[in-house]
């Protein structure tokens, strides 16, 4: 089974923090990130960019309206994501809590969320 982990943040309590303390955070994942790819279960992984840059596109009279920015009235945002395959869902948990997101980063609202998925690889 394929297993879709999104890392959240929340942007207000991220910016609050000092910018040595952001630094101090983000230089302790890539030894996490090193330890999930070791495990041979993670078939993508990726950190999303700028906000900024975000659309969101909707159904809207019969047409396809493009705003900016992420998701509507939403306090957390998804800054990365990742892919595994496990066995069962006890060996997703313990892949997906290797993340920094679900490790770190408390003082800047992280989290990881699992979902279970179908996949597949468009030719």
């Amino acid at each position: 089974m394929k297993y879709l982990g999104l890392a959240y943040f929340t942007p207000e309590k991220f910016d609050a923090m000092a910018p040595e303390a952001v630094k101090a955070l983000v230089s302790q994942c890539p030894p996490l990130d090193e330890k999930m790819r070791a495990t041979g279960k993670m078939l993508v992984s990726a950190s999303l960019g700028d906000l900024e840059q975000w659309r969101t596109l909707r159904p809207q009279g019969g047409k396809t309206r493009v705003s900016d920015g992420p998701y509507t009235e939403s306090k957390e945002i998804v800054g990365g994501l990742f892919i595994i395959e496990a066995d069962s869902q006890e060996e997703a948990l313990r892949i997906a809590s290797m993340h920094p997101a679900a490790t770190l980063g408390e003082e800047g609202g992280w989290a990881v969320e699992l979902i279970p998925m179908d996949f597949y690889l468009v030719p």
